[in-house]
């Protein structure tokens, strides 16, 4: 992790909010993340016409990103808080919310430390160390 995302994911664990949950989408940007079954993948953020991000994570799985709206991101983000404790093991990606994109924001969650994972996802989801 670079020293922007520590911090980021640390002021998200400190004070779980919107906004720290969006300073951690920011920070984590064009990283590369795995879905549960190990497919890889990464996001990216536009610069919309004020000259900030706009509020939607494009997902470059195939050759047509798809999008995942911050409210969809929110919506996961309260079904996290409702667990009611800190780093719930949530099970499934559904677990989340039946929303389009879950089986990307499961493993961002996943990374950011806001969610624990049954352990065969967790090694599907971890990054491969480049050859040496």
């Amino acid at each position: 992790m670079t020293d922007i995302q520590e911090m980021s994911v640390r002021q998200l664990h400190k004070a779980p909010g919107e906004d720290t949950l969006w300073a951690c989408v920011e920070a984590f940007q064009n990283e590369r993340f795995r879905t549960v079954s190990g497919l890889p993948y990464s996001y990216h953020l536009k610069i919309g016409r004020r000259g900030v991000y706009t509020k939607e994570l494009f997902v470059d799985r195939r050759e047509k990103s798809k999008s995942i709206t911050w409210k969809t991101v929110m919506q996961a983000f309260e079904a996290v808080r409702q667990e009611k404790k800190e780093r719930p093991l949530i099970a499934r990606p559904k677990a989340l919310g039946d929303v389009r994109g879950i089986s990307y924001i499961y493993p961002i969650f996943y990374r950011i430390g806001l969610i624990d994972v049954p352990e065969k996802f967790g090694q599907n989801m971890e990054e491969e160390e480049p050859d040496k």
